[in-house]
């Protein structure tokens, strides 16, 4: 028997076959957070390895079409394993009208990029991000989501 690689007709190289393609640990997985808002929309970076956020730039666009090309454009760039939006809701947990557009953001997310989305109560974060100074506080109330989401996971 030959050692020589198994070939196709004219001798052509068979490729050897492809195996899925490997999935990624979960303690290694990476998100992108979206704070989302109608005409600006918070970004953070991070990992379950680390626990910890990292403020992107602001997505500032209104209309769909035009948020949707900043959106794929990030993930492009991060390669995120799924991505967080943030839900708004009353103080006393009542849905409103912010509670389902960013819903609705999440399920234009899935379908569009065909990655998972998780969805965190994001009530008081911008808040938050204001009373500790962000210069950015859609970008630190995103940061605020996804470390809490980081926090959730087992």
């Amino acid at each position: 028997m030959s050692d020589a690689p198994a070939t196709g007709p004219a001798s052509v190289p068979v490729p050897a076959p492809v195996s899925a393609p490997a999935t990624v640990p979960a303690h290694f997985q990476s998100f992108l957070a979206f704070d989302y808002g109608t005409k600006r929309t918070g970004v953070a970076s991070g990992n379950r390895l680390l626990q910890s956020a990292t403020p992107q730039a602001t997505i500032k666009a209104e209309g769909t079409d035009a948020r949707f090309a900043l959106v794929e454009a990030r993930i492009k760039e991060w390669q995120p394993d799924a991505l967080v939006v943030g839900v708004p809701y009353h103080p006393d947990g009542a849905p409103h009208e912010n509670t389902r557009r960013a819903q609705k953001f999440a399920r234009q997310l899935r379908g569009r990029f065909n990655l998972q989305v998780f969805e965190v109560d994001e009530r008081y974060s911008t808040t938050e991000a204001l009373s500790s100074g962000a210069r950015d506080a859609d970008a630190a109330s995103a940061c605020i989501i996804l470390e809490q989401f980081l926090r959730s996971l087992p």
